[in-house]
């Protein structure tokens, strides 16, 4: 059609949809709005435009209307030269281009529901409907909107009454004298500091009940009468000397030391806390009876540690170190500021840590999870070591919030179903269902079981629901991840969606003691087998040190290309002063008090001294397979806390620290059995 020629009109009735057909060049633009309303124009370039407007004024403008029916108003690129094809088609390649769009809109909807780092909280949303904490069933009406009209003018009437007293407040500064000014802050910095000490739990009178002090038989013990035993024991503490001396020598109130570079070291999982080392080796000084040391410890104790900071920390590890080593070390020795410090938590702990999260801000109490922990899911190992600590601190504080707080941790966990009996290691805070399945005893789950059996023994063997939770746990353990290789050597492998990975971590090792722990307790009469099963998994741990070249264990060691008990990657064969195998013989010499078990624990000694001192510590080392350690520079404060301690209890008598009196936490913290009459008091007050 060329330029002059008059443009042609595709018209239904007024009330439909429209197409116009026609040159640009024909007519005006504001004529084309007149007659196109409600039409799609297509000029002879083959530009579509829409104007969705209705046709009911449509003018009778043109002469020669044709009706024709429109199938579809989608947008498309007019093709005048291919007569064989309807105005509404598609080309091979613009269907492509649609079909990529759609695609890539999809495929952003799917990624952004799933990989985004809140997506948990979209989901939760989307397929729980879950509903919001408070809501109005009630349906909006106009005396609602009024309400919220009149609350409005209210908030901006305060605002205007507040923006009219700083102002009168600025001119009434402005005119005092630069002294006054200084005095004025001055006084509200001590107004202030007053007021979070009250809030914070630090006041004597107004923040803890008056609980009588009785220090739990076996707080101290004595020499061991067999001599060998208490030279060994001599020497161990001379180690702890030798560890504390530099650690207070270079990095006196630093979190950890550095022996090698001889200089502090401090760990992200502490935020801004410092003196870990000080808090978990206090009870630890106390126990081997080095009292000035214990004196100097508490002296900082109290003038340094502040928890009334804005840090982000590890919930777990400052539950398990710093408010179970102070705990102990008040059980111990009576300090009350020991007390009075763990209360400093309580504006905290209360508002965040109790939920079931990783990391907690110390000064908001908001809490958050590890993002690499399946997607932002909490951990069994970290929310599920909480019960014994936040016990004890309902009972010097006087608040149940904290043993509520773990109470309804276990009501979440009894109402999901468990995958074989299994506890998986991640759970999703906000669907309440669990992450990936992937059981582990060791790193990732460990004290979540061990945490059940104790507060169980902890309660005076009063809390049956945490007995019948712990035995449960360890069928399902036993049937599903403990194997014994083709050598003989029984271990407990990691489950990972319900295939078996034959590893076994050092941390693991720790199952011995537990299993031991428990055996007395356990249902059917089977003690017996318990007891085996606690020894043979004390003799797997035993082999995985003596086929080392340093005599020391690696992080993990595996059961299958044909090895047993050994590190096959680089970064399984290092060793950081642990103490779970150590632990393992402890409790397997007081329950049966074999030699073989001193005899082990004699041997680790030897190796630390020989391959983990240095000059300024004791230091872990990269590979236990070299011939010649390759040392890490850093003297954890579970070193002193509870590798250190395990071995001078492993040559103590056995009612030091007696297990009907007390109870380890997972750092080796004792924590006193509240006992029945105990407890009635606690109650009563």
């Amino acid at each position: 059609m060329a330029n002059k020629e008059r443009p042609i009109h595709h018209v239904l009735h007024k009330d439909t949809p429209t197409i116009v057909l026609g040159d640009c060049e024909s007519c005006d633009w504001s004529e084309r709005l007149s007659i196109s309303r409600g039409c799609c124009i297509i000029c002879r370039s083959g530009r579509l435009f829409f104007f969705l407007f209705p046709l009911s004024s449509f003018p009778p403008m043109c002469k020669q209307i044709q009706k024709m029916p429109v199938a579809t108003l989608l947008p498309f690129t007019a093709t005048p030269n291919r007569k064989s094809v309807s105005p509404t088609s598609f080309r091979l390649t613009e269907k492509f281009i649609l079909l990529l769009v759609f695609s890539a809109f999809i495929t952003l909807c799917f990624g952004a529901i799933f990989f985004l780092p809140d997506s948990s909280k979209l989901l939760s949303g989307v397929f729980f409907r879950s509903a919001p904490a408070e809501s109005d069933p009630r349906p909006g009406t106009d005396g609602d909107f009024a309400g919220a009209t009149g609350r409005d003018e209210k908030i901006l009437a305060k605002i205007r009454k507040d923006h009219e007293k700083a102002l009168l407040e600025a001119k009434d500064t402005l005119q005092k004298r630069a002294e006054e000014i200084k005095q004025d802050i001055k006084s509200e910095k001590e107004k202030v500091a007053r007021d979070g000490q009250g809030r914070g739990g630090g006041g004597k009178d107004d923040t803890l009940p008056e609980i009588e002090y009785v220090r739990p038989p076996g707080a101290t013990g004595h020499d061991p009468s067999d001599p060998d035993a208490k030279e060994k024991r001599a020497k161990i503490k001379e180690m702890m000397q030798f560890a504390w001396d530099n650690y207070k020598h270079y990095a006196w109130g630093s979190n950890e030391l550095r022996p090698v570079s001889k200089q502090g070291h401090s760990s992200n999982l502490f935020g801004s806390l410092k003196g870990a080392t000080i808090v978990d080796a206090l009870d630890t000084l106390y126990i081997m009876e080095m009292y000035d040391e214990f004196e100097a410890a508490t002296e900082w104790v109290e003038k340094n540690l502040d928890f009334n900071m804005n840090a982000e920390i590890s919930v777990f590890e400052v539950n398990i170190r710093f408010v179970g080593g102070l705990l102990s070390a008040y059980y111990l020795s009576g300090k009350e500021v020991c007390k009075y410090v763990i209360c400093k938590l309580n504006r905290s702990w209360h508002n965040g840590s109790g939920s079931i999260v990783c990391v907690c801000s110390l000064y908001s109490g908001i809490g958050r999870n590890w993002p690499w922990a399946s997607g932002g899911s909490s951990i069994l190992a970290e929310y599920g070591t909480l019960h014994l600590e936040f016990m004890h601190l309902s009972r010097l504080s006087g608040k149940p919030v904290f043993a509520e707080k773990v109470m309804n941790i276990r009501k979440v966990l009894n109402r999901l179903d468990k995958p074989q009996g299994l506890y998986p290691n991640y759970l999703n805070p906000n669907s309440g269902q669990w992450g990936q399945h992937h059981v582990s005893v060791g790193g990732l789950g460990d004290s979540f079981y061990e945490y059940l059996l104790k507060a169980w023994l902890m309660s005076d063997k009063r809390d049956e629901e945490g007995k019948k939770l712990y035995y449960d746990a360890l069928k399902a353990i036993e049937t599903n991840l403990i194997r014994k290789s083709s050598g003989g050597l029984t271990y407990i492998a990691e489950w990972k969606g319900g295939l078996l990975e034959h590893k076994m971590g050092h941390l693991t090792c720790f199952a011995g003691g537990m299993i031991a722990l428990g055996a007395d307790g356990a249902p059917d009469d089977k003690t017996g087998h318990q007891m085996e099963l606690a020894a043979e998994i004390a003799r797997t741990c035993h082999e995985s040190y003596a086929r080392t070249n340093l005599k020391l264990g690696p992080e993990a060691f595996r059961f299958d290309g044909g090895v047993e008990a050994i590190a096959t990657r680089q970064n399984e064969k290092y060793f950081i002063l642990r103490p779970e195998v150590i632990e393992t013989y402890m409790y397997m010499w007081r329950f049966t008090h074999d030699p073989k078990y001193r005899q082990w624990g004699w041997e680790a000694v030897q190796a630390l001294e020989q391959h983990c001192r240095v000059e300024g510590g004791y230091s872990g080392v990269r590979d236990v397979y070299a011939s010649s350690p390759n040392h890490d520079d850093v003297q954890q404060s579970f070193y002193l806390a509870e590798t250190l301690k395990y071995l001078y209890l492993l040559f103590s008598d056995d009612d030091h620290l007696s297990f009907e009196h007390w109870v380890f936490n997972t750092e080796a913290h004792p924590l006193p059995v509240i006992k029945r009459e105990s407890a009635d008091r606690s109650n009563q007050l």
